[in-house]
């Protein structure tokens, strides 16, 4: 679900050329979702391979990921782990949700495309051959992969703030209130998107925290009270009636957590969300970035999923030539 604080959050928008040789942690979970919710046929159906396995997700990496490291940029990505138990209404939410999907799905004239492409989006589904397949390619384009001891966004953000990467890479606004300095938005969609109104560009945008909680005039810990109120994936839906403008105003009135939730919703446990936010554990981790294994990536692609062998060693050979560029100026 992630924290919908969008409309009070400041962005600038981003030259790709502001991220050459930057080190970002991608929340992997939040990306490969994107892109089996995003790359599919014109009816909505998966990508797949000759024996019916979905490939979305391998089709967005190879051509998102690669072209991102054809800019100098330096991609690290964390997996989740397992989820605290207080997330387990927000799973419940989300199989409901699905569920509906599909049901409103198989009630669909075949001809409907955009109805089709519409409610196939919202089944899609990660799972663990997804992001094992996904980790496997990873690594074999040689960039790092770290697996989270819980949620992602919580070690993204740990390893911004101790200094190993230098931003976080997400559509989830969760790693702002667990602290990260810095967050990226939109950086591995497409840079184009259909709309009712034609194709609009998009850019990726930055997002400070010290620029955020400047203007807002709160404090890292008033974030976290006001993210409770707009809901979290811990108590979804947040308080009734409460949106971010109304938060904002409620945490900057009552500094104090005990008077701020006794007066708008005193049977919420608050204490216990906070401390699942506070508490969440994450590991320091050294990573390290290594040179693709061109083989290991035919093998993944061409010869395990149908990919064109053409294409993948188109792609290959531009990222040949910038590790050989970046190498002879580093000889240099």
């Amino acid at each position: 679900m992630g924290i919908k604080i969008s409309e009070i959050v400041t962005k600038q928008v981003l030259d790709f050329n502001d991220l050459s040789n930057k080190k970002i942690a991608v929340d992997s979970s939040n990306m490969i979702f994107q892109f089996i919710s995003s790359i599919r046929q014109q009816d909505g159906t998966l990508l797949m391979d000759n024996q019916g396995r979905t490939t979305s997700h391998l089709v967005g990496i190879f051509s998102r990921v690669t072209n991102l490291m054809q800019k100098d940029i330096k991609l690290a990505f964390v997996f989740d782990g397992k989820p605290p138990a207080l997330k387990f209404t927000e799973q419940e939410n989300r199989r409901s949700a699905k569920s509906n999907a599909e049901e409103k799905l198989s009630e669909v004239d075949k001809e409907d495309l955009n109805a089709l492409l519409k409610y196939s989006k919202q089944t899609a589904k990660l799972t663990k051959d997804m992001v094992s397949e996904s980790k496997e390619l990873l690594t074999a384009l040689g960039l790092p992969v770290v697996q989270a001891d819980s949620e992602a966004e919580a070690q993204a953000a740990y390893l911004c703030k101790k200094g190993r990467v230098w931003a976080v890479a997400s559509t989830d606004y969760d790693n702002l209130v667990y602290g990260a300095p810095r967050m990226i938005e939109s950086l591995t969609l497409s840079n184009k998107r259909k709309t009712s109104s034609g194709v609009v560009m998009i850019s990726p945008k930055i997002i400070y925290i010290d620029e955020v909680l400047k203007k807002l005039e709160i404090n890292q810990k008033q974030l976290l009270y006001l993210a409770i109120l707009v809901g979290t994936d811990f108590n979804p839906g947040g308080v009734k009636g409460i949106g971010p403008k109304k938060a904002l105003k409620l945490v900057k009135e009552y500094n104090d957590p005990k008077i701020l939730f006794k007066l708008v919703s005193p049977e919420l446990d608050w204490k216990e969300i906070v401390d699942v936010f506070e508490k969440m554990p994450v590991k320091d981790v050294d990573l390290k970035w290594g040179e693709v294994d061109q083989d290991r990536v035919r093998k993944i692609l061409v010869d395990d999923h149908d990919f064109s062998l053409v294409r993948v060693n188109k792609t290959l050979e531009k990222l040949c030539r910038r590790d050989k560029g970046q190498r002879s100026l580093g000889d240099f």
